[in-house]
């Protein structure tokens, strides 16, 4: 996905076939043919006509063979007034994303907010059990998505709800990484799962606000990155069989949880993986058995 570059600049487009207002497929002088996208790019423009550089301060240029005639395949299908807004907050996320953004997202983004408001129309509304976990494992991203839900709403006259914020948080985050949401989702519903595993094993409520349970998830999102990388990782001399000891259940806890990482990622897990998240546990528990001691008498 390319912004005005220097290839553009001092140069023209020529219009091969409008789609609609906002998007054209056109021959570029350096990428040939290519879907580009903007507002009001193809507004009264018809083949043969040249669109020079001062006139697309603003669009995408989609290269990616599959990514353009998937594109072309969906914009029949979607409002054209929808394409124009998606348009504005793909360019508000890539300015903001802090790195380029994978061409998958027109589609993938612009895909999932159609269906969006279609289930809205539907009366249907889907739940995001995850939507605190993705908060704090992916901040900037969140942020990003909280801005372009609130525009979708404002502009398309709908109210996608909070649920939503979360769903495009990991479309920005897959774009940014080059990952599929599919497998973005995999990882957020994953450390879903280790964490209600954590709470039913410890037997605690965690705490969502505290410092300790961001510490925790950032903990779970890199290990399962490191896994999936095949990145050895190496433990301080003694550790393991000092928490072994003094901590044996917490432990036993902590590898259970890589038991369970290791199946769904498919990787093996090296043990000081369940070393660290020991520590990381330890916290909890202190954390949790120093509210019970604060509790006042009467209190359950």
């Amino acid at each position: 996905m390319h912004g005005r570059g220097a290839e553009v600049k001092n140069s023209s487009i020529e219009v091969v076939k409008v789609l609609n207002n906002n998007v054209i497929i056109a021959a570029h002088p350096v990428y040939r043919e290519v879907v580009v996208i903007g507002k009001g790019i193809g507004f009264n423009r018809k083949a043969k006509d040249h669109i020079p550089s001062e006139a697309v301060e603003k669009l995408f240029i989609l290269t990616n063979e599959k990514e353009k005639e998937q594109y072309q395949q969906l914009i029949p299908q979607i409002d054209e007034k929808l394409i124009e807004v998606m348009n504005e907050v793909i360019l508000y996320i890539s300015e903001h994303a802090g790195a380029p953004l994978n061409e998958h997202i027109h589609i993938a983004l612009t895909d999932h907010i159609a269906f969006a408001i279609k289930r809205l129309e539907q009366g249907i509304v889907l739940q995001n059990p995850f939507l605190l976990e993705t908060r704090e494992l992916y901040p900037q991203e969140y942020a990003i998505a909280d801005y372009v839900i609130r525009t979708i709403n404002d502009k398309m006259n709908v109210h996608l709800p909070p649920a939503e914020v979360g769903f495009v948080t990991l479309h920005i985050h897959g774009a940014i990484t080059n990952r599929p949401v599919s497998e973005v989702n995999e990882y957020s519903r994953l450390i879903g799962e280790l964490i209600g595993l954590i709470e039913r094993q410890m037997h605690i409520t965690i705490d969502r606000s505290t410092i300790a349970y961001s510490r925790l998830l950032r903990h779970l999102r890199f290990a399962i990155e490191r896994v999936k990388r095949k990145e050895a990782v190496h433990e301080p001399d003694k550790l393991g069989e000092l928490l072994k000891q003094q901590y044996p259940e917490i432990y036993s806890i902590a590898w259970t949880l890589m038991k369970v990482m290791q199946r769904r990622l498919r990787q093996p897990v090296y043990e000081a993986e369940a070393v660290y998240l020991t520590m990381h546990l330890i916290r909890l528990m202190q954390k949790d058995e120093s509210l019970e001691k604060e509790k006042p008498a009467g209190d359950s």
